[in-house]
């Protein structure tokens, strides 16, 4: 409750953030929130339920995908945009999961990359929709009664719709689901023995983790006005789970600090050394493995 309490300041202080600051770092923040929604929702998988991803991407491609030909096509409404790039993230991820949480460890690994790989392929030759290896361009801003032109604007509303992802994925990591979801992390041939189906509840968490990586898709077209098969891949699947490691799995916010350590280095601060931002973001991962081994969120104690 304590910690809670926290994040009315810091949600304060976020909120005020593009009134004293230009317009390159707010477009950098709104960045930031898409990434920590990003990093949280694979946070359910990695850290709460024991299911280490590479795919995760595939869903937040999806929703882009998704929510970007329905502002083109259909409409541009905000409502509807991101309503139908969470949809879309949950029912890619309701596919895939149906056959991936059935495989463990290392299998599981390498399936959600086949996974991703697979969905990205699909994404550039399917070029009617999707505007094939060219992406889909030409997304108009998304309306909220008149449209977000102004990049104040949509990084508010970015901000409150991350923050009520972020919100959601904490309540569930915390309600008695995400104590079984724990539970099968911890121990999963004795849940079975005290005759929980553990298949349904992975499967659940893989949706609704999909579900929130569909939303911050939706979020990501709505900033860029653009959708890439490159989104939907290894590209952005292996940066999200990098952030949550960095940041801390299993935290309350530990994977948004590491997705704001990412993007910063990355996007921020790679064109500065000379294209090898990925060298950089390399290097601090593992120096967090073995300085930090609980992630930013655990700094300075025990890791439980």
């Amino acid at each position: 409750m304590k910690l809670l309490w926290l994040l009315v300041p810091l949600l304060v202080v976020a909120g005020a953030a593009p009134f004293v600051v230009d317009t390159y770092t707010t477009t950098t923040l709104t960045r930031i929130l898409v990434f920590a929604l990003l990093a949280k929702s694979l946070d359910l998988l990695v850290g709460t339920t024991g299911l280490p991803s590479l795919g995760h991407g595939a869903y937040f491609g999806a929703g882009a995908y998704a929510a970007g030909w329905l502002s083109i096509h259909v409409t541009a409404s905000a409502p509807a945009a991101l309503g139908v790039a969470v949809a879309t993230g949950a029912i890619v991820a309701a596919v895939a999961g149906s056959v991936a949480v059935r495989a463990r460890g290392v299998f599981f690994l390498m399936l959600t990359l086949a996974i991703g790989e697979v969905v990205q392929q699909l994404a550039e030759s399917w070029g009617d929709v999707t505007g094939g290896s060219n992406g889909l361009y030409g997304i108009p801003a998304l309306q909220l009664g008149e449209p977000l032109i102004s990049v104040r604007s949509l990084y508010l509303l970015v901000l409150a719709v991350a923050a009520a992802g972020i919100a959601a994925a904490s309540v569930v990591a915390a309600s008695p689901f995400g104590d079984t979801l724990r539970g099968i992390r911890d121990n999963e041939p004795r849940m079975r023995a005290l005759g929980y189906r553990v298949y349904p509840y992975k499967l659940a968490a893989f949706v609704f983790a999909g579900a929130l990586a569909g939303l911050a898709g939706g979020l990501i077209a709505a900033q860029q006005r653009l959708v890439t098969p490159a989104d939907l891949g290894y590209g952005t699947s292996v940066p999200a789970l990098l952030a949550v490691i960095i940041g801390g799995e299993a935290t309350l916010l530990g994977p948004c600090a590491g997705a704001a350590v990412v993007v910063l280095i990355r996007d921020a601060l790679g064109p500065s050394l000379g294209g090898h931002g990925g060298l950089v973001l390399g290097l601090v991962f593992v120096s967090v493995v073995f300085i930090l081994p609980g992630g930013l969120a655990r700094a300075g104690r025990r890791r439980p």
